[in-house]
């Protein structure tokens, strides 16, 4: 073999070789850093009301693992309590362990049976993994606890709408909303959603929340409900020139602005 030969051969194979490697690193994959504890861990002597008042500051400032350190070293000190159990699980909840926050409430009813806002908790575990009848279930059980909490109805209205049982569903909005007027901005700005995959879902259920704010009088808030129904393309939207809920609402003069304003058409 020639000495030009060998050399030709000996460049294709570093230039195979070469775009291998380049092939080969552009499919790396790259794991993520871990989450790190970011405080000093907690004091031997520290009693179980400060580690877990120091868990309560950790998990508002969403250092989740800290919080978790707080919560465990309080529940060493006080082995069994539900209500440390709960905010455990409402932390794992809160970093998407979905697994580990179901055992965790759980862990939590069975420390305390009538626990009203563990059963709910857990029912939005099993919201968060679509298991809507599940979730159902679990929000009834706290409702029979505490009929108070306006949270409850409102997630058991969510649930019901996102399994398409509407009747049902506006019946536990209009409960929530009696109990608290504020519950959907509350949830809104941080609680779980609506689970609402299609545009044509999102858009009825802003109109049915429209309408059961018109129903309470609050034209601000059924107004603001009607323009994102309206933005979103609502097919029955004209009902709202019939359905007894809005008879007042109609006469608000930001109705007839809201109604005679053009719709952008969103394309694809």
């Amino acid at each position: 073999m020639s000495y030009r030969k060998a050399c030709l051969i000996l460049l294709v194979v570093i230039s195979s070789t070469a775009a291998l490697a380049q092939v080969s690193h552009s499919e790396q994959v790259q794991i993520a850093p871990p989450l790190v504890r970011a405080i000093d861990p907690p004091a031997p002597d520290a009693t179980p009301a400060d580690l877990e008042q120091q868990g309560d500051r950790l998990r508002s400032g969403k250092l989740y693992l800290d919080a978790l350190d707080y919560y465990h070293a309080a529940l060493a000190k006080k082995p069994g309590d539900a209500s440390l159990f709960n905010k455990i699980g409402i932390t794992e909840l809160l970093m998407q362990r979905y697994k580990e926050a179901r055992k965790t409430f759980e862990r939590a009813l069975k420390a305390d049976h009538a626990y009203a806002d563990a059963y709910n908790n857990l029912g939005v575990v099993f919201y968060e993994d679509k298991k809507y009848g599940a979730a159902i279930k679990q929000y009834q059980k706290a409702i029979a606890q505490d009929s108070s909490s306006a949270s409850f109805f409102s997630n058991l209205g969510a649930a019901y709408f996102s399994k398409r049982e509407f009747e049902s569903a506006v019946a536990a909005y209009q409960h929530a909303l009696d109990l608290n007027p504020e519950v959907f901005e509350q949830t809104s700005r941080g609680g779980v959603q609506a689970q609402l995959p299609s545009p044509e879902d999102r858009a009825r259920y802003n109109y049915t929340v429209a309408k059961l704010y018109a129903k309470m009088g609050l034209s601000d808030r059924s107004l603001e409900y009607l323009r994102k129904a309206r933005e979103e393309g609502y097919k029955d939207l004209n009902n709202v020139y019939k359905d007894a809920e809005f008879t007042q609402l109609r006469k608000d003069p930001r109705f007839t602005e809201l109604m005679a304003t053009k719709t952008p058409v969103i394309s694809d």
